[in-house]
């Protein structure tokens, strides 16, 4: 088994991870910290709906951006996926699928202002990038021998619907489905930039110390996910895409001529705005380069190899929670619940709430990251044990975990891992807007400074960093050979 080259591949990856610990900022700093935890698990287990007027059109937003989002990211997905065999289709998607919907919100922010658009855009465009990749990788999985069956002269629209599309068709709405859980929880978040979904609520809530508000709004997020299969019925889905645009809300109007500004001027490096030349293009980016781009880097890799490991030990723990081998009629809804509310908290709020907590270090976001992502991959884990069929006499307990179902789901489990480690770079990136000093919080600043120029420099290192991860995480699952379907995405 130590031969494995997953195993040494793991404990290379767990070694690295150790190594991290000693350079992070992984310290407590708040004043009363455990103190601040029990009032939150007070407010928790007593909610106050009462001081919420503002909960219904909350909710309502968070819905609207969520389906708008999704649905013209799912729209433009399906046809980047047609021509997904082109490499410049696949750098494009692959670029914009990088830069998290905060940073599309951020630089969105800055010329439409709080407008519904600006919600809008930051969750299509990083889904479109999404979409596009899954939904080839499914089309591309169909079998092909149904098209050597169609008359000849049938056209190529017609061969596609009636071979690749109604074969693909239920993977493609079980993707969607999915997709549309991760778009109301970007929704949600979203409210942390200023839109008025519940993550503005929330972090209002925070600031005034309401914490009987802020379990009301926690708990509204977890039973709208939670019971998204109840009220999100296919043949309702119409339904709410046509009403969704009329729900967004209103914002100040447009001004295109900001736009052009944006465009033209505000992200123009400043030398070149001030003549300087190559010359001062060249000592503005190694300035740039050496005070923020490379310490954000630091950080960033730093905490995303700490949160990786820690999901993956974290996942190992939690399968069992939702396998059928480990659980009963009583304790499967128990575990299912628990997995549904961790892979249901975004990072970003979770982190928000931990940094309220702790104060500001790297500790909150490792947590976050490790949490969320554990949830997830533990819940697709768990489901695969219960494709498995033991023996009749096959041990139980800690013998069954160790001997029998583990080592048969360890390669998924890397594969996995594997495909969260560039969404985990991505969101190790974006927390550094709660003051964590990843490229996020360069980003952040920089904008704050009405430096957009510097901005968008370090948004390009952010895309470029999480296409590396990308690249390195495809290359060791086909290294390892780990068998990893796009119908299976987590």
């Amino acid at each position: 088994m130590w031969r494995s080259a997953s195993v040494r591949t793991s404990l290379a990856f767990v070694a690295l991870a150790l190594a991290c610990l000693f350079v992070a900022d992984l310290g407590i700093s708040a004043h009363d910290p455990w103190g601040e935890l029990g009032r939150l698990f007070s407010g928790l287990i007593r909610p106050d709906f009462t001081q919420t007027d503002y909960l219904g059109e909350a909710l309502v937003r968070t819905l609207a951006f969520a389906f708008v989002g999704v649905g013209l990211g799912a729209t433009a997905g399906l046809l980047l996926a047609l021509v997904f065999g082109s490499k410049i289709v696949r750098t494009f998607c692959a670029f914009i699928r990088a830069i998290h919907e905060l940073f599309w919100a951020l630089i969105f922010l800055q010329f439409f202002g709080l407008h519904p658009l600006t919600g809008v855009l930051a969750i299509a465009i990083p889904y479109a990038g999404v979409f596009g990749k899954v939904y080839a990788e499914i089309l591309e999985e169909t079998d092909p021998l149904p098209h050597t069956t169609l008359p000849f002269g049938t056209g190529s629209v017609v061969a596609l619907v009636y071979t690749r599309f109604s074969q693909a068709w239920p993977h493609l709405v079980t993707y969607t489905a999915y997709r549309l859980e991760c778009g109301i929880r970007s929704s949600a978040v979203l409210g942390f930039v200023g839109m008025p979904t519940l993550g503005f609520y929330l972090e209002s809530a925070f600031a005034q110390g309401h914490y009987a508000v802020v379990g009301a709004l926690l708990l509204l997020f977890y039973v709208l996910i939670s019971t998204l299969r109840l009220w999100a019925r296919p043949k309702l889905i119409p339904l709410y895409l046509i009403a969704a645009p009329f729900l967004l809300g209103s914002g100040l109007p447009i001004r295109w001529q900001n736009v052009t500004r944006f465009f033209t001027e505000d992200i123009v490096p400043a030398p070149l705005r001030n003549g300087e030349g190559l010359e001062g293009l060249w000592l503005w980016l190694a300035e740039l380069f050496s005070t923020q781009a490379l310490p954000g880097i630091w950080n960033t890799l730093v905490l995303t190899q700490i949160a990786l490991v820690l999901t993956g030990i974290l996942t190992l723990l939690l399968y069992p929670l939702a396998s059928r081998h480990f659980t009963n009629r009583l304790t499967g809804p128990i575990g299912h619940t628990v997995l549904v509310v961790l892979r249901s908290t975004p990072e970003y709020l979770l982190a928000f709430i931990l940094l309220q907590l702790w104060g500001p270090s790297m500790l909150p976001a490792v947590i976050a990251l490790a949490v969320h992502n554990s949830g997830i991959i533990g819940h697709l884990i768990g489901r695969r044990t219960n494709e498995i069929t033991l023996r009749p006499d096959a041990p139980r307990g800690v013998e069954r975990y160790g001997y029998e179902l583990t080592p048969r789901i360890y390669g998924p489990f890397l594969a996995f891992l594997f495909y969260r480690w560039e969404i985990i770079m991505r969101e190790t990136a974006i927390l550094g807007i709660l003051g964590i000093a990843t490229l996020g919080f360069y980003v952040d600043s920089a904008i704050q400074e009405i430096r957009f120029d510097r901005a968008m420099v370090l948004i390009l290192i952010t895309a470029l960093l999480n296409i590396g991860v990308d690249i390195l995480a495809r290359w060791l699952r086909a290294r390892l050979r780990l068998r990893h379907t796009a119908q299976s995405e987590p």
